[in-house]
């Protein structure tokens, strides 16, 4: 994997930057406004149970700003593989924002917009030749959450990470027919928390991306995993797994040898600090 070696000193400007606000904003008087950062180790970057860093570890950091009205932005950033998003900086960096309002008693209601961008990258028409396709894309989204519960629906309102009726034969190593655009994917995301004392919580999670017009190309990923406060960090342990199609998802490397299955199940550890 090619890391992208600025991310590090991105992570630390972004959370000094949020520990100087959130500084400027505590005091007597309580703030309608709330600055947090975050910076986090993994040992594989799944997102929506894929690797995404080619089942190596990358480095993750994000800050967020919320306001008291149910208004907050973000961003979020994490190395990820230049096998997997080629010709780029080997760098994810995610914008959103978005509302959270009561919808119902003790129900929760966010609605919102988040961006994917992967600066430089560009999809290959063959191996070591860029196209013009970008693996941008952006979803709409919309949650609720109750106690312990919550649920959200996102839906691409582009080309879902490029695929297209252009790109299909190329964007996965078993050529797909072109069958037109992946617009209107959606993922749907259940997760449910348990508070198991000593602070420990035990985490589910199950997940449905369903991509259109290439069938193939969905299915559904889980998660069980336990984590824990300890010393000013939160120490992760997780069972990641997917029932993707292994002809479609997988990843060789530069010149397209040694793939690895970027589906398959695995361990994923984590440690991440909030600030």
């Amino acid at each position: 994997m090619t890391m992208n070696y600025t991310l590090p000193a991105l992570a630390a400007g972004l959370l000094c930057a949020a520990s100087g606000l959130h500084a400027q904003t505590a005091g007597p008087d309580a703030s309608p406004h709330s600055v947090t950062g975050t910076l986090s180790l993994v040992s594989d970057y799944r997102f929506r149970g894929i690797s995404q860093s080619w089942r190596q570890p990358a480095v993750q950091a994000g800050i967020d700003y919320t306001h008291a009205s149910g208004l907050y932005l973000g961003n979020w950033n994490s190395s990820v593989s230049s096998n997997s998003y080629n010709n780029g900086a080997s760098l994810e960096s995610d914008l959103y924002g978005g509302y959270r309002f009561p919808l119902a008693q003790d129900v929760t209601a966010d609605a919102g917009v988040l961006f994917y961008l992967y600066p430089g990258a560009r999809l290959n028409s063959a191996p070591a030749t860029p196209s013009g396709n970008r693996y941008d894309n952006t979803e709409l989204y919309f949650g609720i959450a109750r106690g312990a519960f919550n649920a959200k629906l996102s839906y691409a309102v582009t080309d879902y990470f490029g695929l297209n009726g252009g790109t299909a034969a190329y964007a996965y190593w078993s050529a797909l027919p072109a069958r037109g655009s992946s617009r209107g994917t959606t993922y749907l995301d259940l997760n449910y928390g348990v508070d198991l004392g000593h602070q420990l919580t035990l985490n589910l999670h199950l997940g449905h991306t369903a991509v259109r017009h290439y069938g193939e190309l969905s299915y559904s990923d889980y998660k069980l995993g336990l984590a824990r406060d300890w010393s000013g960090f939160t120490w992760g342990l997780a069972v990641v797994g997917t029932q993707a199609d292994a002809a479609y998802y997988q990843v060789g490397d530069s010149a397209w040898l040694n793939p690895k299955r970027t589906g398959r199940g695995g361990l994923v550890l984590s440690a991440a600090r909030t600030f």
